[in-house]
């Protein structure tokens, strides 16, 4: 049985990456955020690390400006008679 929070490095292909944490540092605008103890997968024998892109999309949404922005509901087209309506018969 494999380990889920295993997998082999692609970069040393040697190594194995495991998932821990380390500090994550990314720009929003023209900051620099840093997030600590952000899940990453760090290999034992070349220390190559990328982040869990799980746990990137989640922080994208909490970084997102329009997160939390209400979503106006579309109201459909009320119904107007046609300017010319056809003759009755």
């Amino acid at each position: 049985m494999t380990d889920p929070n295993t997998k082999p490095c692609l970069n040393c292909q040697g190594g194995i990456k495991r998932l821990r944490a380390a500090t994550l540092m990314t720009w929003l605008g023209n900051e620099l955020i840093t997030v600590p103890n952000f899940p990453a997968w760090i290999c034992d024998m070349c220390g190559h690390r990328h982040f869990d892109n799980r746990a990137l999309a989640e922080l994208s949404l909490l970084l997102n400006p329009e997160a939390g922005t209400p979503i106006q509901p579309i109201t459909p087209p009320t119904q107007n008679p046609p300017v010319n309506p056809p003759p009755m018969a």
